[in-house]
């Protein structure tokens, strides 16, 4: 009887602190995310867009697979430098017919989505011209992250998302044979041959 009042005491001295001993913490709520089937005729490639992190950049590339505009284009560069590290490239390769009007450009220091081993990221030329041509990292490449640091353009290239499922064929992708002569500039030794087509690309629910 003792030890019972003591304790009623204790509580009724520090009613707040007992209480938040007893409510678990709450967990943190996740960015809302959209997961995407890219079908290839090297195998099936799953995405997990950060609709709420990299909202532009996301929407674009879900406004490009909810109209087609995707399907039947290829996979048609691969950059190793390594064994599984480089990238691989994808699009709608200037086709007008196939071009959404350009977005505004999202920087990693502002999204936080990095280009990380799998990474998503949409290519471009000045900030602000990126339309419907995708690289997907293998490795981690943080060469591709803005960098305020630098001198000149260092914004970086737009990631908004990754490779959740399929990994192994972006590596089959990478090490897919290239062209001696085809592309121009830094593209020419890069380009597929053949290329690597995209069946479908299609929202997951």
């Amino acid at each position: 009887m003792m030890i019972r009042r003591t304790l009623l005491a204790v509580f009724a001295l520090f009613p707040t602190a007992a209480l938040a001993q007893t409510v678990p913490p709450t967990p943190p709520v996740a960015p809302k995310t959209a997961k995407v089937a890219i079908e290839t005729t090297a195998g099936r490639i799953v995405l997990e867009l950060e609709t709420e992190r990299a909202p532009i950049t996301a929407r674009n590339f879900l406004r490009y697979a909810d109209q087609k505009r995707l399907d039947g284009i290829a996979f048609y560069r691969a950059v190793k430098v390594a064994d599984k590290f480089g990238f691989v490239q994808f699009g709608i390769e200037g086709n007008p017919k196939r071009a959404l009007p350009p977005i505004a450009h999202e920087p990693t220091t502002k999204t936080g989505v990095k280009h990380v081993n799998g990474a998503i990221s949409t290519a471009r030329l000045a900030p602000g011209t990126g339309r419907g041509e995708f690289t997907i990292s293998v490795g981690d490449q943080t060469s591709l992250d803005a960098d305020p640091s630098k001198p000149g353009d260092n914004l970086g290239y737009a990631a908004f998302g990754k490779v959740v499922e399929g990994m192994d064929v972006i590596w089959k992708i990478l090490d897919a044979p290239t062209s001696p002569t085809l592309g121009q500039g830094v593209m020419k030794g890069s380009m597929l041959a053949p290329k690597i087509r995209i069946t479908s690309v299609r929202r997951l629910p």
